[in-house]
Protein backbone atom coordinates (compact mmCIF):
# COMPACT_ATOMS: atom_id res chain seq x y z
CA UNK A 1 0.00 0.00 0.00
CA UNK A 2 0.95 3.64 -0.24
CA UNK A 3 1.20 4.89 3.29
CA UNK A 4 0.98 8.31 4.83
CA UNK A 5 4.40 9.04 6.24
CA UNK A 6 5.02 9.73 9.90
CA UNK A 7 8.28 11.50 9.08
CA UNK A 8 9.89 12.83 5.89
CA UNK A 9 12.56 10.11 5.80
CA UNK A 10 12.92 8.16 2.56
CA UNK A 11 12.89 4.39 2.40
CA UNK A 12 14.75 2.20 -0.06
CA UNK A 13 12.84 0.82 -3.03
CA UNK A 14 12.76 -2.81 -4.06
CA UNK A 15 11.77 -4.30 -7.41
CA UNK A 16 8.56 -6.27 -7.67
CA UNK A 17 8.99 -9.94 -8.36
CA UNK A 18 5.84 -10.81 -10.21
CA UNK A 19 2.58 -9.30 -11.48
CA UNK A 20 -0.17 -8.74 -8.97
CA UNK A 21 -3.82 -9.23 -9.82
CA UNK A 22 -5.16 -6.22 -8.00
CA UNK A 23 -6.41 -3.01 -9.48
CA UNK A 24 -6.22 0.56 -8.28
CA UNK A 25 -4.02 2.36 -5.77
CA UNK A 26 -4.56 2.80 -2.07
CA UNK A 27 -3.43 5.33 0.49
CA UNK A 28 -3.47 4.10 4.04
CA UNK A 29 -3.43 6.66 6.83
CA UNK A 30 -1.49 6.21 10.03
CA UNK A 31 -2.09 7.82 13.42
CA UNK A 32 -0.02 11.01 13.50
CA UNK A 33 0.50 13.26 16.51
CA UNK A 34 0.17 16.57 14.70
CA UNK A 35 0.46 18.58 17.91
CA UNK A 36 3.86 17.00 18.58
CA UNK A 37 5.10 16.94 15.03
CA UNK A 38 4.14 20.44 14.00
CA UNK A 39 4.08 22.18 17.37
CA UNK A 40 0.42 23.19 16.97
CA UNK A 41 -1.85 23.58 19.94
CA UNK A 42 -4.77 21.15 20.05
CA UNK A 43 -7.49 23.84 19.87
CA UNK A 44 -5.83 25.60 16.96
CA UNK A 45 -5.39 22.28 15.16
CA UNK A 46 -9.09 21.45 15.61
CA UNK A 47 -10.06 24.78 14.06
CA UNK A 48 -7.79 24.10 11.11
CA UNK A 49 -9.30 20.65 10.65
CA UNK A 50 -12.84 22.08 10.66
CA UNK A 51 -11.83 24.57 7.96
CA UNK A 52 -10.22 21.76 6.00
CA UNK A 53 -13.44 19.72 6.12
CA UNK A 54 -15.44 22.72 4.90
CA UNK A 55 -12.99 23.31 2.02
CA UNK A 56 -13.15 19.65 1.03
CA UNK A 57 -16.97 19.74 1.05
CA UNK A 58 -16.98 22.88 -1.11
CA UNK A 59 -14.53 21.26 -3.50
CA UNK A 60 -16.71 18.15 -3.78
CA UNK A 61 -19.84 20.22 -4.46
CA UNK A 62 -18.03 22.29 -7.06
CA UNK A 63 -16.72 19.19 -8.81
CA UNK A 64 -20.17 17.58 -8.85
CA UNK A 65 -21.73 20.75 -10.28
CA UNK A 66 -19.03 20.99 -12.93
CA UNK A 67 -19.57 17.40 -14.02
CA UNK A 68 -23.32 17.92 -14.12
CA UNK A 69 -22.88 20.87 -16.48
CA UNK A 70 -20.82 18.91 -19.00
CA UNK A 71 -22.91 18.07 -22.07
CA UNK A 72 -23.54 14.36 -22.26
CA UNK A 73 -22.19 12.72 -25.40
CA UNK A 74 -23.65 9.28 -24.68
CA UNK A 75 -26.65 8.63 -26.88
CA UNK A 76 -29.50 6.38 -25.83
CA UNK A 77 -29.45 3.55 -28.38
CA UNK A 78 -31.86 0.79 -27.32
CA UNK A 79 -30.61 -2.81 -27.32
CA UNK A 80 -32.49 -6.01 -26.58
CA UNK A 81 -31.45 -7.73 -23.36
CA UNK A 82 -30.15 -10.87 -25.17
CA UNK A 83 -27.87 -8.62 -27.26
CA UNK A 84 -26.64 -6.81 -24.14
CA UNK A 85 -25.90 -10.15 -22.50
CA UNK A 86 -23.99 -11.28 -25.60
CA UNK A 87 -21.85 -8.12 -25.62
CA UNK A 88 -21.03 -8.47 -21.91
CA UNK A 89 -20.10 -12.12 -22.31
CA UNK A 90 -17.84 -11.36 -25.26
CA UNK A 91 -15.89 -8.45 -23.81
CA UNK A 92 -15.33 -10.23 -20.49
CA UNK A 93 -13.95 -13.21 -22.44
CA UNK A 94 -11.70 -10.84 -24.37
CA UNK A 95 -10.36 -9.44 -21.10
CA UNK A 96 -9.15 -12.92 -20.23
CA UNK A 97 -7.43 -13.24 -23.61
CA UNK A 98 -5.67 -9.90 -23.15
CA UNK A 99 -4.46 -10.76 -19.67
CA UNK A 100 -2.91 -13.92 -21.05
CA UNK A 101 -1.51 -12.21 -24.16
CA UNK A 102 0.12 -9.41 -22.17
CA UNK A 103 2.25 -12.04 -20.50
CA UNK A 104 3.91 -12.65 -23.88
CA UNK A 105 4.90 -9.02 -24.51
CA UNK A 106 7.79 -6.83 -23.48
CA UNK A 107 7.04 -3.13 -23.02
CA UNK A 108 8.30 0.10 -21.49
CA UNK A 109 6.62 1.87 -18.60
CA UNK A 110 7.09 5.39 -17.24
CA UNK A 111 5.33 6.05 -13.94
CA UNK A 112 5.08 9.37 -12.11
CA UNK A 113 3.23 9.87 -8.81
CA UNK A 114 2.96 13.37 -7.36
CA UNK A 115 1.39 15.05 -4.38
CA UNK A 116 -0.11 18.49 -5.02
CA UNK A 117 -0.27 21.40 -2.59
CA UNK A 118 -3.08 23.85 -1.89
CA UNK A 119 -1.79 26.26 -4.53
CA UNK A 120 -1.47 23.59 -7.20
CA UNK A 121 2.28 23.23 -6.82
CA UNK A 122 3.99 19.83 -6.80
CA UNK A 123 5.03 19.05 -3.22
CA UNK A 124 6.64 15.69 -3.88
CA UNK A 125 7.30 13.22 -6.67
CA UNK A 126 8.03 9.57 -7.25
CA UNK A 127 9.26 8.52 -10.70
CA UNK A 128 10.22 5.14 -12.10
CA UNK A 129 11.05 4.41 -15.75
CA UNK A 130 11.36 0.71 -16.53
CA UNK A 131 11.47 -1.92 -19.21
CA UNK A 132 9.25 -4.89 -18.44
CA UNK A 133 11.05 -7.84 -19.98
CA UNK A 134 10.17 -11.53 -20.12
CA UNK A 135 13.28 -13.60 -19.52
CA UNK A 136 14.06 -16.72 -21.57
CA UNK A 137 13.23 -18.80 -18.48
CA UNK A 138 9.73 -17.34 -18.31
CA UNK A 139 9.30 -14.85 -15.42
CA UNK A 140 8.86 -11.17 -16.15
CA UNK A 141 11.66 -8.90 -14.96
CA UNK A 142 11.72 -5.16 -14.40
CA UNK A 143 14.80 -3.40 -15.75
CA UNK A 144 14.89 0.03 -14.13
CA UNK A 145 16.09 2.75 -16.49
CA UNK A 146 15.61 5.84 -14.32
CA UNK A 147 14.54 6.13 -10.68
CA UNK A 148 15.60 9.32 -8.88
CA UNK A 149 15.30 9.57 -5.12
CA UNK A 150 11.63 10.22 -4.26
CA UNK A 151 10.79 13.61 -2.79
CA UNK A 152 7.40 12.60 -1.40
CA UNK A 153 6.80 13.64 2.21
CA UNK A 154 3.09 12.82 2.65
CA UNK A 155 3.01 9.31 1.19
CA UNK A 156 5.39 6.51 0.32
CA UNK A 157 5.32 4.44 -2.86
CA UNK A 158 6.69 0.92 -3.18
CA UNK A 159 7.42 -1.12 -6.30
CA UNK A 160 4.35 -3.23 -5.52
CA UNK A 161 2.19 -0.10 -5.47
CA UNK A 162 3.06 0.47 -9.12
CA UNK A 163 1.21 -2.73 -9.94
CA UNK A 164 -1.84 -1.24 -8.23
CA UNK A 165 -1.31 1.98 -10.15
CA UNK A 166 -1.64 0.08 -13.41
CA UNK A 167 1.62 -1.81 -13.72
CA UNK A 168 2.12 -5.20 -15.31
CA UNK A 169 -1.58 -6.05 -15.27
CA UNK A 170 -3.60 -2.82 -15.56
CA UNK A 171 -6.94 -4.33 -16.57
CA UNK A 172 -10.02 -3.17 -14.71
CA UNK A 173 -12.10 -6.35 -14.90
CA UNK A 174 -10.98 -9.81 -13.93
CA UNK A 175 -13.00 -12.37 -15.93
CA UNK A 176 -12.90 -14.69 -12.94
CA UNK A 177 -14.96 -12.10 -11.04
CA UNK A 178 -17.37 -11.20 -13.86
CA UNK A 179 -20.29 -12.88 -12.09
CA UNK A 180 -19.83 -10.52 -9.13
CA UNK A 181 -20.66 -7.41 -11.19
CA UNK A 182 -23.78 -5.62 -12.34
CA UNK A 183 -23.37 -4.29 -15.89
CA UNK A 184 -25.78 -1.47 -16.76
CA UNK A 185 -25.94 -0.58 -20.44
CA UNK A 186 -25.92 3.24 -20.77
CA UNK A 187 -25.88 3.80 -24.54
CA UNK A 188 -23.36 4.55 -27.28
CA UNK A 189 -20.68 7.19 -27.61
CA UNK A 190 -18.37 8.13 -30.46
CA UNK A 191 -14.79 8.93 -29.46
CA UNK A 192 -12.54 9.99 -32.32
CA UNK A 193 -13.41 7.46 -35.03
CA UNK A 194 -14.63 4.72 -32.72
CA UNK A 195 -18.26 3.84 -32.01
CA UNK A 196 -18.42 2.51 -28.47
CA UNK A 197 -20.91 0.81 -26.19
CA UNK A 198 -20.92 2.38 -22.72
CA UNK A 199 -21.52 0.35 -19.55
CA UNK A 200 -21.59 1.31 -15.88
CA UNK A 201 -20.05 -1.38 -13.70
CA UNK A 202 -20.75 -1.93 -9.99
CA UNK A 203 -20.19 -4.87 -7.62
CA UNK A 204 -23.29 -6.87 -6.77
CA UNK A 205 -22.08 -7.22 -3.19
CA UNK A 206 -19.40 -5.01 -1.68
CA UNK A 207 -16.57 -7.16 -0.28
CA UNK A 208 -15.95 -6.89 3.44
CA UNK A 209 -12.35 -5.63 3.88
CA UNK A 210 -12.21 -7.29 7.29
CA UNK A 211 -12.85 -10.72 5.78
CA UNK A 212 -11.25 -10.63 2.33
CA UNK A 213 -8.53 -8.90 0.34
CA UNK A 214 -10.61 -9.05 -2.83
CA UNK A 215 -10.72 -5.80 -4.80
CA UNK A 216 -13.37 -5.08 -7.37
CA UNK A 217 -13.88 -2.31 -9.92
CA UNK A 218 -16.59 0.31 -9.93
CA UNK A 219 -16.92 2.85 -12.71
CA UNK A 220 -17.55 3.06 -16.45
CA UNK A 221 -16.15 1.13 -19.42
CA UNK A 222 -16.22 1.81 -23.17
CA UNK A 223 -16.41 -1.17 -25.54
CA UNK A 224 -15.68 -1.11 -29.29
CA UNK A 225 -18.94 -2.00 -31.05
CA UNK A 226 -17.18 -4.08 -33.73
CA UNK A 227 -14.49 -6.03 -31.87
CA UNK A 228 -16.38 -6.00 -28.55
CA UNK A 229 -13.18 -5.12 -26.73
CA UNK A 230 -12.74 -2.63 -23.90
CA UNK A 231 -10.83 0.42 -25.15
CA UNK A 232 -11.24 2.80 -22.21
CA UNK A 233 -12.07 2.60 -18.51
CA UNK A 234 -12.66 5.12 -15.75
CA UNK A 235 -13.22 4.07 -12.18
CA UNK A 236 -11.67 2.99 -8.92
CA UNK A 237 -11.05 0.01 -6.72
CA UNK A 238 -13.37 -0.97 -3.88
CA UNK A 239 -13.94 -1.58 -1.02
CA UNK A 240 -12.59 1.44 0.80
CA UNK A 241 -12.42 1.78 4.56
CA UNK A 242 -11.50 4.42 7.08
CA UNK A 243 -7.73 4.21 6.62
CA UNK A 244 -7.64 3.24 2.97
CA UNK A 245 -8.75 5.21 -0.09
CA UNK A 246 -8.44 4.71 -3.84
CA UNK A 247 -8.35 7.38 -6.56
CA UNK A 248 -10.43 7.44 -9.72
CA UNK A 249 -8.19 6.22 -12.56
CA UNK A 250 -8.76 6.73 -16.28
CA UNK A 251 -7.12 4.25 -18.66
CA UNK A 252 -6.80 4.49 -22.44
CA UNK A 253 -5.90 1.51 -24.58
CA UNK A 254 -4.39 1.18 -28.03
CA UNK A 255 -4.76 -1.53 -30.64
CA UNK A 256 -1.55 -3.59 -30.75
CA UNK A 257 -0.71 -5.95 -33.60
CA UNK A 258 -4.22 -5.51 -34.95
CA UNK A 259 -5.80 -7.77 -32.33
CA UNK A 260 -5.09 -6.68 -28.73
CA UNK A 261 -6.14 -3.51 -26.91
CA UNK A 262 -3.34 -2.86 -24.41
CA UNK A 263 -3.13 0.11 -22.01
CA UNK A 264 -0.96 2.98 -23.23
CA UNK A 265 -1.94 5.85 -20.92
CA UNK A 266 -3.21 5.90 -17.34
CA UNK A 267 -4.09 9.11 -15.52
CA UNK A 268 -5.47 10.11 -12.15
CA UNK A 269 -5.95 13.48 -10.44
CA UNK A 270 -7.93 12.96 -7.29
CA UNK A 271 -8.37 14.24 -3.74
CA UNK A 272 -8.35 11.41 -1.22
CA UNK A 273 -10.07 12.30 2.06
CA UNK A 274 -9.37 10.25 5.17
CA UNK A 275 -10.71 10.34 8.70
CA UNK A 276 -10.89 13.66 10.54
CA UNK A 277 -10.70 15.62 7.28
CA UNK A 278 -7.11 14.64 6.47
CA UNK A 279 -6.68 14.73 2.70
CA UNK A 280 -4.01 14.12 0.08
CA UNK A 281 -4.17 15.47 -3.47
CA UNK A 282 -2.68 12.76 -5.69
CA UNK A 283 -1.73 13.03 -9.35
CA UNK A 284 -0.51 10.02 -11.29
CA UNK A 285 0.55 9.35 -14.89
CA UNK A 286 1.66 6.03 -16.33
CA UNK A 287 2.71 5.66 -19.96
CA UNK A 288 3.21 2.34 -21.77
CA UNK A 289 4.87 1.95 -25.14
CA UNK A 290 7.05 -0.30 -27.33
CA UNK A 291 4.91 -3.41 -26.99
CA UNK A 292 6.81 -6.27 -28.63
CA UNK A 293 6.40 -10.03 -28.52
CA UNK A 294 9.03 -11.46 -26.22
CA UNK A 295 9.48 -14.72 -28.14
CA UNK A 296 8.72 -15.14 -31.82
CA UNK A 297 8.68 -18.28 -33.88
CA UNK A 298 10.63 -18.44 -37.16
CA UNK A 299 8.62 -19.98 -39.99
CA UNK A 300 9.67 -20.62 -43.60
CA UNK A 301 6.87 -19.80 -46.02
CA UNK A 302 6.48 -19.59 -49.76
CA UNK A 303 6.40 -16.31 -51.67
CA UNK A 304 2.73 -16.85 -52.51
CA UNK A 305 1.92 -17.14 -48.82
CA UNK A 306 3.63 -13.82 -48.16
CA UNK A 307 1.45 -12.13 -50.78
CA UNK A 308 -1.69 -13.71 -49.34
CA UNK A 309 -0.80 -12.64 -45.81
CA UNK A 310 -0.04 -9.09 -46.93
CA UNK A 311 -3.52 -8.88 -48.44
CA UNK A 312 -5.21 -10.11 -45.26
CA UNK A 313 -3.21 -8.03 -42.79
CA UNK A 314 -5.59 -6.40 -40.30
CA UNK A 315 -6.09 -2.67 -40.60
CA UNK A 316 -5.06 -0.80 -37.43
CA UNK A 317 -7.98 0.90 -35.71
CA UNK A 318 -7.84 4.42 -34.30
CA UNK A 319 -7.21 4.91 -30.62
CA UNK A 320 -9.27 7.13 -28.30
CA UNK A 321 -7.29 10.31 -27.71
CA UNK A 322 -6.74 11.08 -24.01
CA UNK A 323 -7.89 14.52 -22.95
CA UNK A 324 -5.13 16.81 -21.77
CA UNK A 325 -5.49 17.43 -18.03
CA UNK A 326 -6.44 20.98 -17.27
Amino acid sequence: MINLMRAPSLTALTCSGCPRRCWGVGLRSKPVNFSHRYGIKRLHFQLIMKKSVILVAIFALFTSALLAQEPGSVKKVPLAQPEIDRIIKKFTENEGRFRSALGEYNFSRKAIVQTIGMGGQVTGEFRRDSEMIISPSGPRMEKIQFAPIPTLTEITVTAEDLEDLGGVNPFALDPANASQYNFAYVGKERIDELDLFVFDVTPKVMPDPKKTKLRLFTGRIWVDDTDLMIVKTRGKAVPEWKNNRFPVVETYRENIDGKYWFPTYVYSDDELVFEKGLSVHLRMKVNYKDYKLAHTEVRIIAEEDVKDESNTKPTPKPTPTPKDPE
